[in-house]
């Protein structure tokens, strides 16, 4: 008789959850034919229903579970928490996985269709054959989860990681899809339904075999019905800043889709609690921030401002043969609040004559800010180097200022912001420091948080030293 012994199971842990999407997602089939460049996977029995791949789910934890232990960007070691659960490949062996993950089909409200496109940082334009379209499943899409986790006598601690790992998404700290750095792909599971059956005894064999739930326990909170309590520390290291802002004047980032009755440009909006909300997407924001800490990078720095905007927003891919490299700024859709829709008729201007462009009338509808407006923007740096925290406290300053617009038409006046507060959190090693800024009525600042100014003033002047002596 030859071959590995089995793993003698003596206890089974089923989890179950329900995945509720807080932005829409974008689960690709990767399949480029379709009636949109970037089609959504379906369940190939019935193509009403969106299907999320247990895989997907396993990276996802898996991923989560590494950075929390490690932090971020660090490759993964052979005894770490991840691969105790995942299993790994170790030369010509290969350990499987403890946690069974299965696939998740969807019930979700409908989909949105999202316009993309490139923009030449030095003409702020689009540029050529960089257009595209991309579909996504609306926020409130729901995907019944469900894990079971097998263990043998020893491996206890295989719970807790496991704990771990689902209170990343009870956290709604891991995003799922494509462009989860451009804030597509949130979610958060609120509910937990655990079962275990020790399947040593005829009792919970049988009990399993049944799927008898009579002992099911069901909460909010995952370590408490896991009845587990986590050790490790995190070592994620981050720059948050969330920051509220009013819109100034009016605000317009163009949608691609609408009724045929609308206005030739209408705000983008999307679902949100089942009806149309207008947004700032974070891909927009995300452009926005990283155009303005060019132009400040390259003022500050000359040619070594490029490298560093490259280090912290990765690398534009210009042709085959540059290397891509992922972004560690991350932007988050957000919701503007307290607006009124107006829809203005406008007409294009013959330079030569002065007057009205033959048929060139088009009507937009912008949403008008005001007193009672507000838009959060939050963004987050991972692995956070003193002079990039500098550079992101100079673009929040232009931001403060309604200096930098967002969207579109900047040039008639749109998209400017006033500041209202922020706050500002920075974790690395074993330096946490949070720091708020509030607005005045009488237009100064006050200032709180167990930071001091002097310490936001060193990240801005380590800018400016930045690459020195190098």
């Amino acid at each position: 008789m030859s071959g590995r012994a089995g793993r003698r199971v003596v206890e089974r842990v089923l989890v179950d959850g329900t995945l509720v999407l807080e932005t829409p997602a974008h689960l690709g089939n990767g399949d480029a034919e379709g009636l949109t460049d970037m089609p959504l996977l379906r369940d190939a029995r019935d193509d009403s229903k969106p299907l999320l791949t247990g895989t997907s789910i396993a990276g996802a934890l898996r991923n989560y579970v590494r950075e929390y232990e490690h932090g971020y960007t660090v490759a993964e070691s052979p005894n770490d928490l991840a691969r105790q659960l995942f299993g790994a490949v170790q030369g010509e062996i290969s350990i499987q996985s403890w946690l069974l993950i299965d696939d998740a089909l969807g019930e979700y409200p409908g989909i949105e269709i999202r316009d993309g496109v490139t923009i030449d940082p030095q003409t702020r334009t689009a540029e050529g054959k960089k257009k595209f379209d991309i579909e996504l499943l609306q926020a409130g899409t729901k995907f019944d989860l469900s894990f079971e986790l097998l263990f043998t006598e020893g491996k206890d601690e295989l719970v807790k990681v496991l704990a771990l790992g689902l209170r990343g998404l009870e956290r709604g700290e891991i995003g799922l899809g494509m462009r989860k750095r451009r804030g597509l792909g949130q979610c958060k599971v609120t509910q937990w339904r655990v079962r275990r059956y020790k399947v040593t005894t005829p009792q919970g064999l049988i009990a399993w075999l049944k799927d008898d739930r009579s002992a099911e326990r069901t909460g909010p909170h995952i370590c408490d019905l896991l009845g587990v309590t986590l050790k490790w520390p995190d070592a994620r290291e981050t720059f948050d800043i969330d920051a509220t802002f009013k819109l100034e004047s009016s605000l317009l980032i163009r949608s691609g889709s609408g009724a045929g009755s609308d206005p030739d440009m209408v705000h983008l909006r999307s679902y949100r609690a089942g009806k149309e909300v207008p947004i700032v997407s974070g891909t927009s924001l995300a452009g926005a921030v990283r155009a303005r800490a060019l132009r400040i990078a390259q003022t500050v720095l000359g040619k070594r401002g490029a490298d560093l905007v490259d280090q912290m927003f990765g690398r534009r891919i210009g042709g085959s043969a540059d290397q891509p490299s992922g972004s560690r700024v991350l932007t988050f859709e957000s919701e503007v609040q307290g607006i009124h829709n107006l829809v203005q008729s406008r007409v294009k201007i013959d330079r030569f004559t002065g007057g009205a462009y033959p048929q060139a009338l088009f009507s937009e509808q912008p949403v008008f800010g005001g007193d009672g407006s507000e838009l959060k923007v939050h963004l987050a740096l991972h692995n956070p180097e003193k002079a990039e925290v500098g550079l992101l406290l100079l673009v929040l300053k232009d931001l403060w200022t309604g200096d930098l617009p967002l969207g579109g038409e900047s040039s008639v006046g749109r998209g400017r912001l006033e500041g209202r507060h922020a706050k500002l959190k920075y974790r690395r090693d074993k330096d946490k420091k949070t720091w708020e800024l509030m607005q005045r009525a009488d237009g100064g600042l006050e200032f709180g948080g167990n930071g001091t100014l002097g310490e936001l003033e060193a990240f801005v002047q380590a800018l400016q030293s930045y690459g020195r002596g190098a």
